[in-house]
């Protein structure tokens, strides 16, 4: 019971970081239609920026790691959210009217050379962070087996759970919400209404890029090491979450994340961890075959 109990708070953990990823992809497809395949690697670059921002902030203030953790997190807030315009300006805008086919290519042209652009500037070996946040509460002990929960998970399910307050609030009671809402539904009308169609679009690519960048920040902290290959593959496992909660929705965004890091966490704990990501898309796989929109998606209707 105890190994189930550190299994889950894993696997919550790792759920939270992946659900912060899918939102920024189920958010662009809801409003424009297409997957920004570009988006792992904002992750990526949040991720740097964060290590960069920390060790620079640490150097030359001097100060407590609360405050530099802050600044560091507002600066690649920052930084990234002007990655992810400069992706929406450059790869997206010009292709909007284009087939669907056009800003695919775009798009995943642009995660190759964010990639590259990586590898060149920051150099192919990984790049570690020694531990920052300490410590941690012991939940349980038996039979030779202590529950750990360490302070920083419990800041990333906090940090998690705010901005997604906060995000919801956004959507749900701002105008920039309201207008969201409006192009997701017929981005014609709206623009007929007199919604700056390009504006939101724009805002819904930063908003995106802030969220991966904490993502980013998070992993950089959780784990100690980064490198230019990790957006990849968080991207591909945050694209499958967004697709398994159901594309376009947030809180199946969220719960895919979620469901994700509960079955990476479960099946490295209880089987063979090199075959996690099987389980993963095999797990993607059944759900889709039963529920084609996934678990919290709509059947899009077809106007006519």
């Amino acid at each position: 019971m105890e190994y189930f109990l550190q299994q889950l708070i894993n696997g919550l953990t790792l759920g939270a970081i992946y659900g912060l990823i899918a939102i920024g992809y189920t958010m662009v497809y809801g409003i424009i239609g297409m997957i920004n395949f570009a988006h792992g690697e904002i992750y990526m670059l949040g991720a740097f920026i964060s290590l960069i921002a920390f060790i620079a902030i640490t150097t030359i203030g001097g100060g407590s790691v609360a405050v530099a953790l802050m600044v560091a997190l507002l600066a690649t807030m920052l930084f990234t959210a002007l990655w992810g315009w400069a992706v929406e300006r450059v790869a997206y805008r010009p292709l909007r009217g284009a087939p669907r086919l056009a800003p695919l290519i775009s798009a995943i042209g642009v995660s190759i050379v964010l990639q590259n652009f990586s590898q060149v500037s920051q150099g192919a070996r990984v790049k570690p962070l020694p531990p920052v946040i300490r410590g941690g509460l012991t939940l349980v002990e038996g039979d030779g087996f202590s529950v750990h929960l360490s302070y920083l998970q419990i800041a990333i399910v906090v940090i998690t759970v705010l901005l997604m307050a906060g995000f919801t609030w956004v959507i749900t009671r701002t105008a920039l919400g309201r207008a969201q809402r409006a192009c997701e539904q017929d981005m014609k009308m709206a623009s007929l209404l007199g919604i700056d169609v390009n504006r939101v679009v724009s805002a819904t690519f930063v908003i995106g890029a802030m969220l991966a960048s904490v993502a980013g920040m998070m992993v950089t902290l959780y784990y100690g090491v980064i490198d230019f290959y990790i957006g990849f593959l968080a991207g591909i496992k945050a694209f499958t979450a967004a697709v398994l909660g159901g594309i376009g929705s947030l809180p199946g965004a969220m719960l895919g994340g979620l469901l994700i890091g509960l079955i990476e966490a479960f099946w490295s704990g209880y089987f063979s961890i090199e075959y996690k990501d099987v389980a993963t898309f095999s797990i993607l796989v059944l759900v889709l075959l039963f529920r084609p929109t996934g678990l919290l998606g709509r059947p899009e209707v077809e106007k006519i």
